[in-house]
């Protein structure tokens, strides 16, 4: 390996080892209370270093962000890549989005800092480019298996990939909030169990947007 070479993996590592560092305090402090000085230490390195490799504490924040996004795009990309049936495609699909939130509930909680427009104004154009191209990945990702679903004859072909996946992704996201931060007010108050309350969502929704075939078929799936 000549010198060159040696450098960038060096820095590529050194790189790592900061996003590592912001990680662990972003997900103990969150982005509002977190400060470089803490990310510096965590990384045992200076603050000026920090600024040689990202210019904000935003730009790593969602350079962070991205690695979850990146892990479920995997969990997307899992099912797309199966071998099943349209119908238990769907199924899987509703069920690998709350499988991360459950294992990953701190890069869930992230995800939604960036809906906030005064958090956009501190992040990089490079950073919010990488995003926005990963973002669309997932999105071309999961069209890709609802089209396939109604090629199968499982969704109404009068439904665009992009509006369903738009409603089962916002309803689902709305009630894991809910789950993450309130499961235990729902519970007192009004005997709730969140969880519950999902799993009826996506039925009612599944119903609303599904064949007679699809119905059928994702009854069966329930069923065995």
């Amino acid at each position: 390996m000549g010198i060159h070479e040696r450098k960038e993996r060096e820095k590529e590592q050194r790189r790592e080892d900061i996003l590592d560092a912001a990680q662990r305090v972003f997900f103990e402090s969150g982005l509002a209370t977190s400060t470089m000085d803490d990310i510096a230490e965590s990384a045992e390195l200076s603050k000026g270093t920090l600024y040689l490799y990202y210019k904000s504490k935003e730009d790593l924040y969602l350079t962070v962000m991205m690695r979850g996004m990146q892990l479920l795009y995997d969990a997307f990309s899992e099912v797309a890549n199966s071998a099943c049936a349209p119908a238990e495609m769907l199924s899987r699909l509703s069920g690998a989005y709350l499988h991360y939130f459950n294992l990953h509930r701190d890069y869930f909680r992230m995800m939604h800092y960036w809906q906030a427009p005064q958090f956009h104004k501190q992040v990089s154009e490079e950073v919010k480019l990488s995003c926005s191209v990963l973002n669309q990945r997932i999105w071309d990702l999961v069209n890709g298996m609802l089209q396939r679903c109604v090629d199968g004859e499982i969704l109404r072909k009068d439904l665009k990939p992009a509006e369903v996946g738009l409603i089962l992704w916002s309803s689902a996201t709305a009630l894991m909030m809910r789950i993450d931060s309130e499961e235990g007010i729902w519970r007192e108050a009004f005997q709730l169990n969140l969880h519950d309350v999902l799993n009826l969502s996506n039925d009612l929704l599944f119903e609303a947007i599904c064949t007679e075939k699809g119905r059928l078929e994702l009854k069966a799936l329930s069923n065995s």
